[in-house]
């Protein structure tokens, strides 16, 4: 979850985001350091890229320094090579979905897609490791980015003026980090009538406003109280209807 959140943030900030090779997809194969001389020369860079990394008090043990991979060897190289074959895999697809989203999203939106000038955007802290981000739009077309790297918090009441939708509207979400497909576990509305806002542990999520009689949401939960209670209140109807069935033939 930390690394979807994290991720969304990235690729979503108006600077132009930088991607490893392969990190779109979480490729699996390594990336080593490797130099292609002839043997003489590959020794020396072997001897100095030792004696370099040894400054490390970790890594200057005979152990560690007996793990250090040979630059000059070929299999150094192969190790580094990208497997393309790994994308249509389980995991893969949903991160390379993850990234092929958020970056047609920065494409696509006019709130990320433009040329940020001062008071475009504005942004506020919402609890120890939660904040906001508030992308104005024209005509009040704006964008919410929630950004929760902790656990799941509860606002309510929500003081923060930046979390106030515009007049006549509802925040609907437009993205979720922890949307199934990306190997999330989903995402309930963020604000509710009944518990006001709530912020997923480990998300980031894109808001857009949308009429309010389209938007609003009178709770997230499909079942009011815990399910223990859902559970005994199923039981005593099903004990009712049992009664009044028994009564009715009597």
């Amino acid at each position: 979850g930390h690394v979807r959140a994290m991720t969304a943030l990235l690729l979503l900030m108006p600077q132009t985001p930088m991607l490893f090779q392969g990190q779109e997809w979480a490729a699996g194969s390594t990336f080593h350091y490797f130099a292609d001389h002839n043997p003489e020369l590959n020794k020396l860079i072997k001897d100095g890229r030792t004696k370099e990394l040894s400054q490390f008090p970790s890594v200057a043990t005979p152990e560690m320094v007996a793990c250090l991979i040979d630059p000059g060897a070929e299999d150094t190289f192969r190790r580094s090579k990208l497997d393309h074959a790994e994308k249509t895999k389980p995991f893969h697809a949903q991160a390379l979905a993850l990234h092929t989203d958020l970056l047609k999203l920065r494409r696509e939106d006019p709130a990320f897609n433009g040329v940020h000038r001062r008071g475009d955007v504005d942004g506020a802290v919402l609890g120890p490791e939660a904040f906001v981000l508030r992308h104005f739009g024209a005509d009040g077309d704006d964008r919410l980015v929630l950004v929760n790297f902790g656990i799941d918090l509860q606002l309510d009441p929500a003081p923060e003026p930046l979390l106030a939708p515009p007049l006549g509207m509802r925040w609907a979400i437009a993205f979720s980090s922890e949307d199934p497909k990306y190997g999330g576990s989903g995402t309930a509305p963020v604000d509710t009538e009944l518990e006001g806002w709530s912020l997923l542990g480990r998300c980031t999520v894109v808001c857009k406003p949308v009429p309010a009689e389209q938007g609003a949401v009178k709770t997230r939960h499909r079942v009011e109280g815990s399910a223990q209670e859902a559970k005994l209140k199923d039981a005593n109807l099903a004990e009712q209807k049992k009664s009044d069935a028994e009564r009715n033939e009597g």
